[in-house]
């Protein structure tokens, strides 16, 4: 399967709320798979956030749908092109009404932070030095 793709779909409160909130980040919204109960924010050519609104997301599970305020349900990791992308995105993402709720953290061959997005949604973003990684 060389074109996979990912689509992960997220509950959210208000989705215009949402949508102005990942725009604010630099990303942007695919209308062809977009109206008012979801929108399908690109991430990058094979990523895609399918944000849902609460009722609609319940169509598609018996589950209840976890509150990622007080739950974690998920951890969404992107990787990053530089330190300076991390840290600007979790800086947008903190002006947006987001929240950055743990120190960012150097290992060296790898650096990440991470925030939570409107609906605590947890977001880690990661750069990997490359050709840097410990051996096994």
């Amino acid at each position: 399967m060389t074109n996979q793709q990912i689509f992960v779909n997220l509950p959210v409160k208000d989705l215009p709320r949402s949508r102005a909130f990942f725009e604010a980040l630099g990303y942007h919204f695919n209308p062809e798979f977009s109206n008012n109960e979801g929108a399908c924010c690109v991430i990058s050519e094979h990523i895609y956030a399918m944000l849902l609104t609460e009722p609609f997301f319940k169509s598609f599970t018996k589950k209840p749908i976890a509150d990622a305020k007080q739950t974690t349900e998920v951890l969404i990791c992107l990787s990053c092109e530089s330190r300076a992308q991390v840290d600007e995105l979790v800086a947008k993402a903190v002006a947006a009404g987001g929240t950055a709720p743990n120190a960012k953290q150097d290992h060296g061959f790898m650096y990440s932070h991470g925030f939570e997005d409107l609906d605590g949604h947890v977001w880690e973003l990661v750069y990997m030095v490359p050709g840097a990684t410990p051996n096994a």
